[in-house]
């Protein structure tokens, strides 16, 4: 449950408009609720300020499609990740609505029939994601970074196949690279991309090694030993291909801003000029 519904909630019981019971019926899974082989982490919204997400690898099909079950009608949409096509298919059947981005093998069961793209989109003021790629193969681990972020709210651009093999491809958009709010940045081979970004601009730069590239790449340890090691400071280094970490990353760097951009503005106050009072004449 997040917060703005736990809101609406307490205001309705404050207000007489709810019933005690019936909002102790709708508490009663607060913080979480046990199916048995999972524990669904309701109450994460109001500590961390982002709801539980299903890693999908590993759990049965089943088992799937009864989390998303229980996770769906409670304000946001629900994101699942490490989708293969053949549970996509599966929980499409069973969810009515589930969008399956196949390149990131991400899915999304949208709040209230809403898209999360759309949603970000409506917002003034929202912060902007930068996600950079050094090549094209890398953009499994970008798309999955990419619909996480947009599902957390934030707007996201794109910068894809710009790495070190061809740097003017990179220096053409320099200008994007220090407008975004935070940058998550891509690269598998020696993964210097990084490195290079972060020394062209102030902002946040989280960056991601990928399994992609030749044997001494040791399936994504070479980028990410020269990631750990970079000479820009302040760099931020998630795991091998965790895409969805560096979304939740920036999410939490920019959560601040992103609830202050969906607070509504208050509505001025009429100023009322007092006259002075006219005095009887007699």
């Amino acid at each position: 449950m997040i917060e703005p519904r736990l809101r609406s909630l307490l205001t309705a019981v404050q207000q007489g408009r709810l019933p005690l019971e019936q909002a102790l019926d709708k508490l009663r899974h607060l913080p979480y609720e046990n199916l048995g082989y999972a524990r669904l982490d309701h109450h994460r919204p109001l500590r961390q300020g982002l709801p539980e997400v299903i890693f999908c690898e590993g759990k049965e099909p089943e088992h799937v499609a009864q989390i998303l079950r229980r996770m769906q009608g409670r304000g946001a949409p629900v994101l699942a990740t490490r989708v293969s096509p053949a549970l996509a298919a599966y929980l499409r059947r069973r969810h009515a609505g589930l969008v399956y981005h196949r390149l990131g093998r991400v899915a999304v069961l949208p709040a209230d029939g809403d898209t999360a793209r759309a949603s970000s989109r409506r917002i003034p003021n929202t912060p902007l994601v930068l996600i950079v790629t050094a090549g094209t193969a890398d953009l499994p681990v970008a798309e999955e970074a990419r619909i996480t972020a947009e599902t957390f709210g934030h707007r996201v651009d794109t910068l894809y196949d710009v790495g070190v093999a061809g740097l003017h491809r990179l220096t053409a958009h320099v200008r994007a690279l220090q407008l975004a709010d935070v940058l998550i940045v891509i690269a598998g081979m020696e993964g210097a991309l990084p490195s290079i970004v972060g020394g062209l601009t102030g902002r946040p730069v989280i960056a991601v090694p990928t399994s992609r590239g030749y044997g001494a790449h040791f399936g994504g340890l070479a980028p990410l030993l020269t990631m750990l090691t970079s000479c820009a400071p302040g760099l931020a280094v998630v795991n091998i291909d965790n895409g969805f970490g560096a979304a939740a990353l920036a999410h939490r760097i920019l959560m601040p801003r992103l609830q202050h951009a969906q607070k509504p503005e208050p509505r001025p106050r009429r100023r009322t000029v007092k006259r002075p009072a006219q005095r009887r004449r007699t």
